[in-house]
């Protein structure tokens, strides 16, 4: 009996240790570490493909944005490990569009990079822009988007993938918009930018880990 006892034991063991070696990657603890190289480093982005806020089922496109600020490794979930201190919507004879006309977006920065996961299988991690501000003009209309935008980072690119969901932004104020544009709107802001460490052609890297 006693020995039948010990063989139920080792058996129960033994299937406790393997259930738990199967669960063990679902119940990953989010990565706390970020290290950012190189840091602390100023970078430059610049738009791949079109960059578009869409409002109400308005489209608004730009064909040239770029974007600068800094990075820095950093700790926590989610960590800032960037900065945008600058973000430029259209270009001199290049101006962003739509349906109701051309359209002039003057951001107000600084613009937060924060990071919350990451895959090490593929370099990427996953996150988002914090505290997107920026007045819009397209027209005699003018309103006021504020919020975040989630999106992806890539090491092998440098691709920067913003790709908002619905809820995020919010539009908080807007004069002479009418019905296209009321207060309570919720745009998405969708489009990727290649970053590189300022004035080289480094890409930076973003690794997340928990030591």
């Amino acid at each position: 009996m006693k020995k039948t006892t010990r063989n139920l034991a080792v058996v129960a063991g033994a299937a406790a240790s393997a259930f738990a070696l199967a669960v063990s990657p679902a119940s990953a603890v989010a990565s706390t570490v970020w290290t950012v190289t190189p840091s602390p480093a100023s970078f430059t982005a610049v738009n791949s493909g079109n960059i578009v806020l869409s409002v109400n089922g308005i489209a608004m496109t730009c064909t040239k944005s770029n974007a600068a600020g800094s990075m820095q490794s950093a700790t926590g979930n989610p960590a800032t490990v960037g900065s945008i201190s600058t973000m430029v919507f259209g270009a001199s004879g290049v101006p962003c569009t739509s349906v109701l006309g051309n359209v002039v977006t003057t951001p107000t920065t600084p613009w937060a990079v924060k990071v919350y996961d990451y895959t090490a299988a593929t370099g990427v991690s996953k996150g988002y822009i914090d505290n997107v501000d920026a007045k819009v003009t397209v027209g005699a209309c003018v309103f006021r988007v504020t919020g975040k935008a989630s999106g992806t980072y890539t090491n092998s690119s440098g691709t920067l993938a913003v790709n908002s969901t619905a809820g995020e932004l919010t539009v908080v104020s807007a004069t002479n918009c009418g019905s296209a544009v009321p207060v309570g709107s919720k745009p998405t802001f969708k489009g990727n930018y290649l970053v590189k460490v300022a004035n080289t052609t480094t890409i930076p890297k973003i690794v997340g880990s928990n030591p």
